[in-house]
């Protein structure tokens, strides 16, 4: 796939009904030779649509309209361009705590959770949340901010209760520091224009994290996760789970972590869009391909649900009810 075309699947497919503001932008610099032309001399993993958004939004730039937004970049690549390469899509969505919990909740007590690509490590936090499915009842700690709201189809275990976590821990090649007035803003900027709940949804987040800082490593997660699974203490179940993560590895890097996974035997929840898992994939049931990005979220490869990419719905899998 070219950048073009990256750049009109990402306006039709992820923007699209989401983000008018993102589905113009994209969809306008698929058809900017010029722009394109600087986004292709970016190495591959750095041509990501949300992040050359984020970065103009991180230095000010105009997203409101595409011709100004244009300019501004052709007059301000050089520190685009930086952005771009210190710079990760490091999307920590709390959101998608909503559509972990129904597997959460029913492992053995106490958790052990360990985030790979934590980013800032919001989603190690499913028990200081609050969530709401299908409009329904909120349930959760009363003192919380963060307010969960998941629609669901299909026979969903929706869960009675919060997992008790005793330990939260997490890999990422650039942890972020919610505590870091930068790391913080940087966070902002990945949440698109027109969700200010979303917005608002991770300030609060990040005050949570703030207040029990996880334990984040830097590293590479092929080279840490054994450790960190031996380091949960004992009689805790250890986690690991990772959402839209594993897309930014080479394929070889991918199959040894799942290698891994298998031979550490721990429950492994992964929510991540297709083709990324093919042991996933293939355990997939038969059915038309969606019309927007749709993660699925498994465990231990198993495949239980098709989820929003920020934990907005949960569409659970006949099979999965079954089993």
């Amino acid at each position: 796939m070219d950048t073009a075309e990256r750049y009109r699947r990402f306006a039709a497919m992820e923007a699209r009904g989401h983000s008018p503001t993102y589905e113009r932008l994209t969809d306008a610099i698929a058809g900017a030779p010029d722009l394109l032309v600087l986004i292709d001399q970016l190495p591959p993993a750095r041509r990501q649509p949300n992040l050359l958004l984020a970065a103009v939004r991180f230095l000010g730039g105009p997203v409101d309209d595409p011709a100004a937004f244009r300019a501004w970049v052709l007059a301000h690549w050089d520190r685009v361009r930086a952005t771009m390469l210190e710079r990760r899509t490091q999307t920590n969505e709390p959101g998608r705590c909503s559509v972990l919990l129904p597997v959460l909740a029913r492992l053995p007590r106490p958790l052990a959770l360990i985030e790979v690509g934590a980013s800032a490590g919001l989603c190690l936090y499913p028990d200081r949340y609050r969530y709401r499915y299908d409009g329904g009842a909120v349930f959760g700690p009363s003192d919380s901010a963060v307010v969960l709201d998941c629609d669901t189809t299909g026979a969903a275990p929706l869960p009675d209760r919060l997992p008790e976590v005793v330990w939260r821990a997490g890999v990422d090649l650039n942890p972020l520091d919610v505590a870091d007035p930068q790391d913080a803003r940087w966070l902002e900027c990945l949440v698109w224009p027109e969700q200010h709940q979303r917005l608002g949804r991770l300030r609060d987040a990040m005050r949570i994290a703030r207040a029990e800082p996880p334990t984040l490593v830097r590293g590479d997660l092929n080279e840490t996760i054994r450790d960190l699974v031996a380091a949960a203490p004992a009689g805790a179940t250890p986690v690991v789970l990772h959402s839209a993560v594993l897309a930014y590895l080479p394929d070889g890097e991918r199959e040894a972590f799942a290698a891994t996974m298998r031979e550490l035997g721990c429950p492994w929840i992964s929510n991540e869009a297709p083709g990324i898992l093919p042991a996933v994939d293939r355990r997939l049931p038969p059915g038309p391909r969606p019309d927007r990005l749709l993660f699925t979220l498994a465990l231990n490869e198993r495949p239980l649900a098709r989820t929003g990419p920020h934990g907005q719905y949960l569409e659970w899998l006949p099979a999965a009810a079954a089993s």
